[in-house]
């Protein structure tokens, strides 16, 4: 069948990208299912850093390649059981083979063959779709239809909106998923989130969905700090210069939990820096390879001090998708406060320009 996805043809092209067009909106064949997999009509797709740093070269991948990773739609073909025409789904960022030894011991986002297929830009059971287009992490969701293994997959009520339901697949996943299980935050806890975009503003709903009263958004941009307060912020901090001793001051010696979603390695170590002896940093912010991280080494044992890192939220999709909608729908996890934008497939540059300023919390495309 034929469909329009949008294909980034050059990485690194210049800013903004409302002029220089990295994404192409192109007339794609793409292929019937296989065996375990899904084709899905996409309805929803957020727009994420992850994608971002695929189109500014920070993380290079292989081109040409069809950008998208988190969505929801409707299965129109399986061939898989448990999926059949008319489910909706949830598609999430790390095709879990089920077998492996990390998949095997309950952390599917380290699933070795999954990481393998959306280094290569493949599905998970090899191969293209897309006409020898590359696949972005196993989804390639900025197109009208996608062919998925149904390791991707997630069945959600068809109840729920899909541009809400694609921030699950990966912004809720991958916040309420680092601060409720990396970073394990309580009510007696105090918290501090670094990057108040759909990532870090979803771990911030978490922690106060777990009780946490003393809880502090940092970031650059005031209106997300403004945003950070409506949802339950305590205190909020401008990021850059003084954040850390800020924090420091608002806590009375550091946070005693602190969530890194920025993915820049100098905030990294400002989180580090914000967090109290005894305490634990979490990151889930991707750097570039390139990026190097100095910590004081001391603090690791004079101050007991954790930094750990939590890849799609150190969750498990098929438990956690449902879990996070179900907090969604009982009014303590709402995300769908977080959609700053709906844009067609012809806006999607313009959209990567409001993300990479800062001015989005969250976009989705939208398809019908």
């Amino acid at each position: 069948m034929k469909v329009r996805s949008a294909v980034l043809v050059e990485s690194g092209r210049s800013f903004p990208y409302d002029l220089s067009r990295p994404l192409e909106i192109r007339e794609l064949t793409l292929d019937p299912p296989g065996g375990g997999e899904l084709l899905v009509k996409i309805h929803a797709a957020g727009l994420c850093h992850s994608d971002l740093s695929v189109i500014d070269g920070s993380r290079p991948r292989p081109l040409p390649m069809a950008l998208g990773h988190e969505a929801a739609g409707v299965v129109v073909e399986s061939r898989e059981p448990g999926f059949a025409a008319g489910d909706h789904v949830v598609l999430t960022f790390v095709p879990a083979c089920g077998s492996c030894g990390a998949c095997a011991g309950g952390r599917p986002a380290l699933c070795g063959p999954g990481a393998a297929a959306n280094r290569a830009g493949t599905l998970l059971g090899g191969g293209h779709r897309l006409g020898g287009v590359f696949h972005h992490l196993g989804v390639s969701a900025f197109s009208e239809y996608a062919v998925v293994s149904a390791r991707s997959a997630v069945k959600v009520a068809p109840e729920l909106p899909f541009e809400v339901a694609a921030l699950f697949g990966c912004a809720v996943l991958t916040g309420a998923g680092a601060a409720l299980y990396a970073a394990d935050v309580g009510p007696r806890d105090s918290v501090a989130v670094f990057g108040l975009g759909g990532v870090g503003l979803s771990a911030l709903l978490a922690a106060k969905a777990a009780g946490v009263t003393t809880l502090i958004g940092v970031d650059l941009v005031a209106g997300k700090r403004d945003l950070a307060l409506s949802l339950g912020a305590s205190q909020v901090v401008q990021g850059g210069e003084g954040a850390v001793e800020e924090v420091r001051e608002l806590t009375g010696g550091g946070a005693v939990k602190v969530v890194d979603t920025t993915g820049v390695a100098a905030v990294l170590a400002q989180a580090y820096a914000a967090t109290a002896p005894g305490g634990v940093t979490v990151t889930v912010g991707l750097p570039a390879p390139s990026a190097g991280l100095t910590i004081p080494a001391l603090s690791l044992v004079a101050e007991e001090k954790t930094l750990r890192g939590s890849y799609l939220g150190s969750c498990v999709p098929r438990r956690d998708v449902p879990r996070f909608i179900g907090m969604y729908e009982a009014g303590v996890l709402p995300v769908d406060r977080l959609l700053s934008d709906r844009l067609t497939l012809d806006q999607v540059n313009e959209g990567f320009d409001r993300l990479k300023t800062g001015e989005a919390v969250r976009q989705v495309v939208t398809m019908r």
